[in-house]
């Protein structure tokens, strides 16, 4: 079940405490109920645990640190919750896919996981609406801003993602109708960046209130039936076996019945690349409107 009113409540007291060595019992006390049901509820709601979520947020915050202050390594990785700088060192190596010494020399800040708010209502789910199929539109400007708290939900599966770069990128997708929303309740339950020329989707992000209610799912079929006639592959990059960093999005990108292709790297992360066949009904048929005639 869901429960997104204790989970506020466990969001606001992390954030409160984020310098401090938390864990499940504490928090649990915190908010008054007890530790199995808040790992259930959380881990349900959020799509990740309690401790997951934890780690991730107190790294974040140290990369910040790192980039934006001087202070000295050892009481950052401190404030992260850690006992020694080799041990700061080593997740966060295995995190950022860089030492944070290495991250400090570049200056370039990104978050693995920002603090967590669920905005609007959520109509679907007060419904109880489980729908294999759901409505697939081109975004326009006026979707920005939900699509906008879409993107710091799951920034978790995308690593490397500067904000203000993304947002110009975004507008620029929406200008040549190569952005897809599903919308729910005044929010973005799915959103969905894709390129004509590349057949690639470049971005596929889920509210995790609807994983499991078949939104991904409707986003492929509408972007498999919007590629040109006769395109066979569509391709999509997401983290490669075994990184720690991976909060299950390759196991999702799987489940939708893409496979393995080639490793790659990505702004310096290692990534691997994975493909979705379409059947003959799907390359043969599509909109024959231009992009430019699409709505916007």
């Amino acid at each position: 079940m869901f429960d997104v009113g204790t989970t506020k409540l466990v969001v606001k007291y992390i954030e409160e405490h984020l310098a401090e060595r938390l864990d499940l019992r504490a928090i649990a006390g915190a908010v008054c109920v007890s530790p199995y049901h808040l790992h259930r509820t959380f881990s349900r709601t959020v799509g990740l645990t309690i401790h997951d979520y934890l780690r991730r947020r107190q790294l974040t915050e140290a990369a910040k640190r790192l980039v934006f202050s001087d202070e000295p390594i050892l009481e950052i990785g401190l404030l992260a919750g850690y006992e020694s700088q080799q041990a700061f060192s080593r997740i966060f190596k295995s995190m950022y896919k860089c030492p944070p010494n290495a991250f400090r020399k570049n200056r370039l800040f990104y978050p693995l996981q920002l603090q967590y708010e669920f905005k609007g209502e959520f109509d679907a789910l007060n419904e109880g609406r489980e729908d294999a199929r759901w409505d697939v539109v081109f975004a326009d400007e006026d979707d920005v801003p939900r699509w906008m708290d879409l993107v710091r939900l799951v920034v978790d599966g995308f690593p490397f993602l500067i904000e203000d770069e993304y947002l110009e990128v975004l507008k620029q997708r929406i200008r040549t109708a190569q952005a897809l929303i599903v919308k729910d309740g005044g929010i973005a339950a799915g959103v969905m960046l894709f390129s004509h020329d590349s057949a690639s989707i470049d971005f596929l992000g889920v509210h995790p209130l609807y994983r499991q209610r078949g939104v991904a799912k409707s986003l492929l079929d509408k972007v498999a039936y919007e590629l040109p006639k006769g395109t066979r592959e569509i391709s999509i990059t997401t983290y490669r076996e075994g990184d720690k960093a991976d909060t299950g999005h390759r196991n999702a990108v799987q489940s939708l019945g893409f496979t393995e292709s080639e490793l790659l790297v990505e702004f310096g992360y290692p990534t691997q690349r994975f493909l979705f066949i379409r059947n003959s009904q799907q390359a043969d048929t599509r909109n024959d409107r231009s992009p430019d005639s699409r709505p916007k």
